[in-house]
């Protein structure tokens, strides 16, 4: 027996058509493919040939680990003149919600905020320093990379 193509489908929505492959990728993974899913296939065997479905499978994802955690800020570089405003941004390229989100500033757990943006009003020489973006969903933690705040 033979399987030359197919169609997948999560549930009764056809996922992917392929006439030449007979593998289904999800990528990247979300909660949201979790499911029912089956394929109907081209199948030839000897002589005869024709479509078949498979048997429904279960997927459950149960959560997606984060990765990609960037940071940047407004100005760029987080160069600032004293008393200039400056805004940080953290951002993640992947993983399951929900997302929570906290500012740290050198080696200190304490946060210095919670949430996607932080401010700084009135930037001084106290505020100069690596900062860096920690995320969680729960399962798992990401941090960014340091960026790195100077006073011009």
């Amino acid at each position: 027996m033979s399987v030359t193509g197919g169609q997948f489908y999560h549930g009764d929505e056809k996922v992917r058509k392929s006439f030449h492959g007979t593998k289904l990728s999800l990528s990247p993974l979300q909660l949201h493919h979790s499911g029912h899913y089956h394929c109907r296939g081209w199948v030839t065997s000897g002589v005869s040939r024709g479509w078949q479905e498979s048997a429904p499978v279960t997927m459950t994802v149960h959560g997606v680990p984060l990765s990609g955690v960037s940071v940047w800020a407004q100005p760029p570089g987080g160069q600032v003149a004293p008393v200039d405003r400056l805004v940080r941004s953290c951002a993640v390229a992947m993983g399951t919600s929900p997302l929570s989100f906290s500012w740290h500033r050198g080696g200190s757990e304490a946060p210095l905020g919670t949430g996607p943006r932080l401010e700084l009003h009135h930037v001084g020489d106290n505020d100069i320093g690596h900062y860096h973006c920690r995320v969680s969903n729960g399962d798992s933690v990401a941090e960014s990379v340091p960026l790195n705040v100077t006073v011009l």
